[in-house]
């Protein structure tokens, strides 16, 4: 099946093209299968096939406010269409920019940022009884107040995911060692899931960022670059513990994907289409469980989590309340 369709996203892992017709979206594979795509119920898409748009395409996709995100065979981000913006304030782009270029402000919400990141990373090492490397992530956060720019910020969160990283020979099954993190290309089958979910996890976030006033081009922690939407790199930092790591942790330790999933060439290793149908099932069913927040005090999904992050920043961009970020607490 070239679609996984699911409440809100539809992930394209076959070659084909969108199209629209009579004010409907389409999905044209190479093999002929013409596949409707619900435009009323369609939240993002992502394609990691050779996807092509029509001119009619974008038009319906723009006007629904629908991003697109594709990715290359190594599951990279190549690009995105993102919509037409409509929820554009210029106060708050003021505010983000003025807090981008005052070093103390865009060093505080660095430092909140990466102790979120800290916090999640210390709780999924916690759930496999891991606490001496807890620890010393720990430790490490405890330095990130005397961190004086983002350089020496950007040195600390290395170290933190090098610790963190070191572990998962732990917590993961006998076949998948883990040696150090590779990414362009993965040179084994843990990086290759790393970076297939990390970059879902950064599209993920970039169509949260679409849905509010935040814009995506003004970062904290990353520097602002023309090539990627660098605000959603910042706040990746938080959710990749909670939402890929724990996903990789569950398919590889029940056998959801094996050895069977993955591609391997002479120097790089990839997931197979089935192995991207079976990771993209496990990480959205996680983006659309539940739980009561103690905040508001009703259930949100995983996903949803991520747009109050936005909203939390907002905040804090505009002197209502200070920004803590993301941290599990279950």
């Amino acid at each position: 099946m070239g679609v996984l369709m699911t409440k809100k996203s539809y992930y394209l892992v076959k070659n084909g093209k969108l199209i629209s017709k009579e004010g409907n979206l389409y999905f044209l594979t190479e093999e002929g299968e013409k596949i409707p795509i619900p435009v009323e119920r369609l939240y993002s898409i992502y394609a990691y096939g050779s996807v092509s748009l029509t001119s009619g395409a974008i038009t319906l996709l723009s006007k629904s406010g629908i991003p697109v995100h594709f990715f290359s065979k190594y599951g990279f981000p190549k690009g995105t269409f993102y919509p037409r913006e409509t929820l554009v304030s210029g106060d708050l782009l003021v505010k983000q920019v003025s807090h981008y270029l005052d070093e103390e402000k865009r060093l505080e919400i660095a430092r909140e940022i990466l102790r979120g990141s800290f916090h999640n990373m210390r709780r999924n090492l916690l759930r496999y009884k891991l606490e001496e490397a807890s620890d010393e992530i720990k430790s490490l956060e405890g330095k990130l107040e005397d961190m004086d720019s983002i350089n020496r910020l950007m040195s600390l969160e290395g170290k933190a995911w090098d610790i963190y990283y070191n572990c998962f020979n732990y917590i993961l099954p006998e076949g998948f060692e883990f040696d150090r993190r590779s990414r362009r290309p993965p040179q084994n089958m843990v990086n290759a899931l790393i970076s297939f979910s990390n970059s879902l996890i950064y599209s993920t976030v970039l169509t949260e960022i679409y849905n509010t006033q935040l814009n995506p081009t003004v970062s904290f922690l990353h520097e602002p670059s023309e090539r990627r939407f660098s605000l959603s790199l910042d706040l990746s930092e938080i959710f990749k513990p909670f939402l890929g790591d724990r996903v990789i942790f569950k398919v590889l330790n029940k056998g959801i994907i094996t050895e069977k999933d993955f591609s391997k060439e002479l120097n790089y290793c990839l997931l197979t289409d089935r192995g991207k149908r079976k990771f993209l099932m496990a990480y959205d069913e996680r983006l659309n469980r539940t739980i009561k927040h103690r905040s508001l005090g009703r259930k949100v999904s995983y996903r949803r989590l991520i747009r109050l992050e936005c909203y939390k920043l907002i905040k804090h961009l505009l002197g209502m309340e200070k920004y803590e970020s993301f941290k599990m607490w279950w």
